[in-house]
């Protein structure tokens, strides 16, 4: 069965770019008979809005979409504290403390990779003992393929783009553990789609590299392999995508505001199904113009 899913962080409110990323996910999924999911993703407890879950909710039957709604991120806290600390990390120093600061990493970084400077490994040999403060946990990506060669194998599917191979060392050792015990976005978002269930992983194209984390996550770990679609992303005048963090959520793209101010949600669902895109916006190209 196909499932798919909506997850949204409850840090700022929903546009059109989000709009366009829920109906594909749904409409691809009743296509196949299938279901579509909507999960709240609110383990950044200093930047998440209790009021917002319920806008999403509403926001979306505004757009005439039906879901299933999973459990929130942050109710799964100690199932994501029981996946670090059972074996498959504990074996072989798969995964180490790191006390680094951003500024430490931004200034040693050697290369850029999709999430910045690439974290170069200053404490991948550091006892314990030597780590001061509060630490994060890494992934320690090269003793992880010495103890599993096949993981320097491994392939996913892009609907639209085809099979790819799997660069393990694309965002170098990510964290998996924050320093205040949080989960990371890509060792949460991993482990929740196999919990619930996920095969087809929809999302903006923005987040294609992502999937070579997610997929060797998902070998390490032995979880269910699902297929991805990777759609395109809702650019402004400026040729950026849509984004919350440049404000997006407002100045007339904001989803809130056009439902308050009595506009049809149903067939603005429609007009991003056919490709009409309001005016002043534009779909990219694949995979992405810009980020």
């Amino acid at each position: 069965m196909t499932v798919t899913r909506f997850a949204p962080s409850p840090n700022g409110p929903l546009h059109l770019g989000h709009a366009y990323s829920a109906i594909v996910a749904h409409d691809l999924a009743r296509e196949a008979g299938g279901r579509f999911l909507l999960r709240i993703e609110d383990i950044d407890a200093e930047r998440a809005r209790p009021e917002l879950p319920d806008e999403f909710r509403r926001d979306l039957e505004w757009l005439g979409l039906e879901w299933e709604e999973v459990p929130a991120q942050s109710t799964r806290a100690e199932f994501h504290d029981l996946m670090l600390a059972e074996g498959t990390f504990a074996r072989d120093a798969r995964i180490y403390a790191c006390d680094c600061t951003r500024a430490q990493i931004i200034a040693t970084s050697t290369r850029e990779g999709p999430d910045g400077p690439v974290y170069p490994g200053t404490c991948r040999d550091k006892s314990y003992a030597d780590i001061t403060g509060e630490p994060a946990f890494r992934l320690n990506v090269t003793n992880c393929i010495a103890a599993e060669p096949s993981l320097a194998k491994l392939t996913w599917e892009d609907a639209l783009a085809g099979v790819q191979p799997v660069d393990p060392h694309l965002f170098g050792d990510i964290v998996l553990q924050r320093k205040d015990g949080s989960p990371s976005y890509h060792f949460a978002v991993t482990l929740d789609d196999a919990t619930d269930g996920v095969t087809l992983v929809t999302r903006g194209a923005d987040l294609f590299p992502a999937s070579h984390v997610h997929r060797l996550l998902q070998g390490i770990l032995g979880l269910a392999v699902p297929r991805w679609h990777h759609h395109p992303l809702l650019l402004d005048e400026s040729g950026q995508k849509l984004a919350k963090r440049r404000g997006s959520g407002a100045l007339g793209w904001g989803l809130a505001d056009r439902r308050k101010a009595g506009e049809n949600g149903r067939d603005l669902a429609e007009r991003l199904r056919m490709g009409e895109m309001p005016c002043g916006i534009t779909l990219s190209r694949f995979p992405h113009e810009a980020v």
